[in-house]
């Protein structure tokens, strides 16, 4: 009797030893539901699909620190959401927008490469399983544009590296705002990531990262990229372009060597927290370039419908 309670008590402390390393994760999104969801519906012919970017710092929930934004609390509801109203008042227009809630990555697991990859999965899977329920439940066939920014752009090559051909099919344009495509990504995408050469090609993907010049680069933003477009011109050569930007004459050219997109003549200071650096407009990407962004998707839908 007295070995049995020892034998019962000793494993009663290993479970609970045990428990204290498990990591609290926030609950799963059901996307079934509507309220993990941004949708604006405007009865037009192309949907366009938004990921967010990183909005979320770690915190502490119930004692633990959380390193994936649960999208429960109305605290990091409001930050996502905002990105989602802002990008649809950029972007949305002549689009049906849909932007899933998802259990993002925060801004400390983009220190390091390592974190990134231990932490990787959930985002992932739930930006996968939202396009999942979008494609069955809500497009209807519709031709769509996929789009994200940042995080969401990495989470956008991942959508390409799965996607299925009929899916594919009718995918306008991806824009990749602000992250890498990498060879493991063309390989592993089976064709389905295709690098934009001009301003009106269909199926393609757009990539590019923004800088004052090479060594401003963010590794873990740009480091093995192998595809770019020069958003302000749509050339894939060193031709630059010219635009304004909060009042700076701003020269837009594409470094072909480096694929990174060379910014001159901004004054302003715009630093990403934690693993930002000088001279990097990575902050920008969505923004400086955001009526050439707008037109190019309305240029590349209206000639999906002529064809």
């Amino acid at each position: 009797m007295r070995i049995g309670f020892v034998f019962c008590l000793s494993m009663l402390c290993i479970v609970m030893v045990g428990c204290r390393h498990v990591p609290v994760e926030p609950s799963e999104p059901d996307y079934a539901d509507t309220s993990m969801w941004y949708t604006v519906e405007r009865g037009c012919d192309v949907d366009l699909f938004y990921i967010t970017s990183t909005e979320t710092d770690d915190y502490t929930h119930g004692g633990t620190v959380m390193h994936h934004a649960d999208v429960t609390l109305d605290s990091i509801r409001a930050l996502l959401l905002g990105e989602m109203q802002g990008i649809d008042h950029m972007y949305g227009t002549g689009f049906n927008f849909f932007s899933p809630y998802y259990r993002q990555c925060t801004f400390e697991t983009y220190t390091s490469d390592s974190l990134l990859a231990a932490r990787a999965s959930l985002a992932k899977d739930d930006v996968q399983s939202a396009f999942a329920y979008y494609l069955e439940h809500i497009n209807g066939g519709r031709p769509f544009i996929l789009m994200g920014f940042s995080q969401g752009g990495q989470w956008v090559v991942e959508l390409l590296r799965t996607m299925d051909d009929e899916t594919y099919s009718r995918m306008v344009a991806a824009y990749v705002v602000g992250w890498k495509v990498t060879d493991d990504d063309l390989v592993s995408a089976r064709g389905h990531i295709c690098a934009a050469q001009d301003s009106a090609d269909l199926g393609v993907t757009v990539c590019y990262n923004s800088v004052r010049s090479p060594e401003c680069a963010i590794p873990i933003l740009s480091e093995g990229n192998r595809l770019a477009i020069n958003p302000a011109n749509w050339r894939t050569d060193a031709t630059p372009a010219t635009l304004v930007y909060k009042g700076d004459t701003l020269t837009v050219c594409l470094d072909t060597g480096t694929l990174l997109t060379l910014v001159d003549g901004y004054t302003g200071d715009y630093l990403l927290p934690l693993i930002g650096r000088d001279g990097n407009y990575h902050r920008l990407d969505i923004t400086i370039y955001r009526e050439a962004l707008h037109r190019n998707m309305a240029l590349r839908a209206a000639r999906w419908s002529e064809r």
